[in-house]
């Protein structure tokens, strides 16, 4: 947009921010054809965190869809100056990663092949092979490396431009100097901003607004948790050995990056404990601005740099740059439409991830725009995965201390993040906390995760092998398969939907018929229009015009939202999200029900309480819903019990109990024991890129039911094709590796799939997972019959064995031969 051009009034988009993030949006906007686009910069583009990034490419990423993101970055990068005419300082120079420990080196062969299983180029290298890679550095304290050829850097004010001049040959305007002051709303949707130049109305807007985008959600209600911290590093002069074709080079171990700059090194890094900034707001004109160098908060850095690169102790530093950058709870950046408003989106949080992130995550928040759900599985980056308390300002400035340094953290397997806890607490939690209860957090809940035997610590010692909770583990799953135990699962997000039309509206958008009698449970997906999972539930009808959702704890702001979008505008059905108004207490085992007849004047027997009904019971003093459904593959109910009743509840089935071998036990035990049975998890194994026939659950999906539910088309599509992608178990031959997910799985040698979930299982003897295989050709029993299978565990493969019944199984499933996820047993 030229200067003399008049300002815009009205426009299809909106996106507000002009640094790399909403140039990649208004460009692959028009990529779509989506022509009408305006983009509103507050001062010049890329001025915010942008220009003083240091442009760092790495692909690999924890989970496959981001690195999918990643690696079209890289090839977007690598066509964008073709297209464009403008340079972007993208350079395909690869990257090597070091490790100075045991430990380090079992993650980067973990990382190796994770690589292989996502089709990314690698290879463990030797530190003599890493140092003639990286002449600059001292490699004598090295245990080995990894090299991955398909990384790089770019420069990321010069690719923000070409991103820009791309944009604005697809049709978008671009405008500087204008400031918004505020979101325009009708009726729950976005409607335009106000400006310092006047109003803008638009059907989509778009927050790209950086470090700026928590303040810009909270013009029109809607969460964007996210926090500045400093981010430093230094530029020097020339250093012998390096070229302009070095590689990236990254030190975890010592908490350092390193490119070539000019002859010369930019030296920065995540240092274990960051420095919030901006606790008061960030000023609106800090635009290509820095903070003050700060040498002590940069001493650990440098310390381990010297180590790593000697030739710095007299290199001369040309600048120290200190430049705040947004960071989020998780450590993961934020993507889709907001779920307080609607065409409202965001892309922002981008965690020091910008530069790498933004080719892919412009096109998937592009795509989510035009198709009006996402086309990929994005849920690691979904903006629904924090709730409106992780806004809160004093969690953010406690957790962005932490999570800046999970850059290069080492990633153990079940680590937990230590900082803003404890922060959601159930009935239960001093009770457990006195028992030895050993917590994690999700979605803010404290849950134990294990309980430490009496005199021992109550504390997690992480490794890549076994952990210290191992044994203590292998007794509660004990207990649960021979006796019963007792699982805190209060932090299952609980939806009511009630009303006139609620059982119409909910079996449009389940894929079970939940038009069932009164006191019936019933286990559903519900899938997008592609066929697959939105989230998996379980429907409990109460009444003719209520129900009762229950499902995964990360997921109560994703359900909602989803939920409530598929509802008609007409239709006399309301839904409340009831999370914090029950308790939830899993009683599972053999013994359970004789446990639960001691404190209830219910008849419990199998013809008055079958598999999957619910009832409302007595138990103590106190009333439940009570779920005749478990998790772990034994006799067992899910007591649903309103907050003020829940302490006498705990404590009544234990005094009832403990004569029958009753004890609690934990989200270890409870995912081990699910593996066991085959059963799925929904961001595991079911996502929105899984169908039900890939994940085995076709039973649970009513083609017939009287009228249609959203991805019903799809699924039936889908029925009749070969199955190329099939969620499948594994158990190993040897009985003493343990696995956690993310390893690569092969067939005669060649690689077919990942882990998506792994534990010990205790009952088995071995490690259990569940896995994705993949075969352009189709996979039938055959296939996983006759394959030699393996697990690449750190570089090591082990035979595998495939089960195409439940790997635990000792009665027969009374159910279906297919593997569940709830069961009688």
């Amino acid at each position: 947009m030229t200067l003399t051009s008049p300002f815009p009034t009205q426009a299809r988009v909106v996106i507000i921010g002009g640094g790399i993030i909403g140039c990649s949006v208004a460009y692959h906007l028009t990529k779509l054809g989506w022509t009408d686009v305006v983009l509103l910069e507050q001062g010049q583009l890329s001025g915010g965190t942008t220009w003083h990034a240091a442009g760092l490419v790495g692909q690999l990423r924890s989970q496959s869809s981001m690195t999918t993101l990643i690696r079209y970055s890289t090839e977007l990068y690598s066509t964008l100056e073709a297209e464009t005419g403008l340079a972007t300082g993208w350079k395909n120079c690869g990257s090597v990663s070091v490790a100075r420990t045991e430990d380090r080196m079992t993650q980067l062969k973990r990382t190796a092949a994770s690589a292989r299983a996502q089709g990314i180029a690698v290879e463990l290298i030797s530190p003599e092979e890493a140092g003639q890679l990286w002449p600059p550095m001292a490699t004598g304290d090295l245990v080995g490396a990894v090299w991955l050829p398909g990384d790089g850097k770019a420069n990321p004010t010069d690719l923000t431009q070409s991103l820009a001049r791309g944009a604005r040959t697809g049709g978008a305007r671009i405008v500087e100097r204008v400031r918004v002051t505020g979101i325009s709303t009708k009726d729950g949707r976005a409607t335009g901003v106000e400006t310092d130049r006047g109003h803008v109305a638009a059907e989509i807007v778009v927050n790209c607004a950086g470090q700026w985008a928590r303040k810009v959600g909270l013009m029109c209600g809607v969460s964007v948790p996210l926090h500045s911290a400093e981010h430093m590093y230094i530029v020097t002069g020339k250093i012998e050995g390096v070229h302009p074709d070095l590689p990236v080079m990254r030190d975890p171990d010592g908490y350092t990056y390193y490119k070539e700059e000019v002859g010369g090194l930019v030296m920065g890094g995540f240092e274990p404990h960051a420095k919030p900034w901006g606790m008061d707001g960030i000023p609106d004109d800090f635009e290509f601005a820095l903070l003050p160098d700060d040498w002590d908060q940069f001493e650990i850095l440098m310390e381990n740099a010297l180590v790593r690169v000697p030739q710095l102790a007299v290199a001369e530093i040309k600048k120290f740059y200190n430049g705040p950058e947004s960071f989020t709870p998780d450590n993961n950046f934020i993507l889709g439409e907001a779920p307080e408003l609607k065409n409202f989106f965001v892309g922002a949080g981008f965690n020091s991830m910008g530069i790498a992130s933004a080719g892919g995550a412009g096109r998937a928040l592009a795509e989510w725009i035009v198709n009006g759900e996402p086309t990929m599985d994005l849920w690691p980056v979904d903006i629904r995965r924090f709730a409106p308390f992780n806004n809160n300002k004093t969690f953010l400035h406690d957790r962005v201390k932490e999570t800046l340094g999970l850059h290069y953290a080492m990633p153990w397997p079940n680590r937990e993040l230590d900082s803003a806890r404890p922060l959601r607490c159930s009935p239960f939690y001093e009770r457990l906390k006195a028992k030895g209860a050993v917590f994690g957090s999700k979605m803010g809940w404290e849950r134990a995760n294990w309980f430490a035997p009496e005199g021992t610590a109550a504390a997690t010692e992480y490794s890549f092998g076994r952990q210290n909770w191992h044994d203590a583990v292998g007794r509660e799953m004990k207990a649960t398969r021979e006796a019963a135990a007792v699982f805190d699962q209060t932090s299952f997000a609980k939806l009511l939907l009630q009303g006139r039309d609620a059982c119409a509206a909910l079996n449009r958008i389940c894929g079970a018929n939940v038009d069932v009698e009164i006191g019936r449970s019933v286990y559903t997906g519900v899938f997008n229009a592609r066929g697959g999972y939105e989230s998996d539930l379980t429907v409990l009808r109460l009444a003719a015009d209520r129900f009762l959702i229950v499902s995964g704890s990360a997921q109560p702001v994703r359900d909602f939202d989803w939920i409530s979008r598929n509802i008609p505008a007409d239709a006399k059905a309301e839904l409340t999200d009831v999370t914090s108004a029950y308790a939830v207490l899993g009683l599972m085992g053999p013994c359970s029900r004789e446990i639960l007849s001691r404190v209830t004047s219910a008849d419990l027997s199998d013809e008055a309480f079958p598999f999957s009904t619910n009832r409302q019971l007595d138990v103590g003093a106190g009333l439940c819903i009570a779920n005749r459904m478990t998790y772990v593959g034994e006799l067992g109910w899910e007591l649903i019990v309103p907050v003020e009743f829940a302490a006498g509840v705990y404590d009544a089935l234990f005094a009832a109990g403990r004569a029958s071998g009753l004890r609690d036990a934990g989200y270890y035990a409870l995912e081990a024991l699910r593996l066991e049975k085959g059963y799925r998890a929904w961001s595991r194994e079911l996502t929105p890129d899984i169908n039900a026939w890939q994940a085995g659950l076709g039973f649970a999906v009513d083609l017939q039911k009287p009228g249609s539910f959203i991805g019903q088309q799809a699924l039936v599509a889908a029925k009749g094709k070969p199955i190329t992608k099939k969620v499948v178990q594994f158990t190993l031959d040897d009985g003493d590796p343990v696995l956690w997910g993310g390893e690569l799985v092969l067939r005669d040698g060649v690689p077919v799939g990942e882990v998506r979930s792994a534990a010990y299982g205790h009952s088995l003897g071995r490690s259990v997972a569940l896995s994705y295989v993949e075969h352009g050709a189709g996979i039938d029993n055959g296939f996983l019959s006759t394959g030699r299978f393996e697990i690449d565990l750190a570089g090591v493969r082990h035979a595998a064995r495939v089960h195409l019944r439940p790997a635990y199984d000792p009665k027969g499933d009374r159910i279906r031969p297919q593997p569940l996820t709830a069961s009688a047993a």
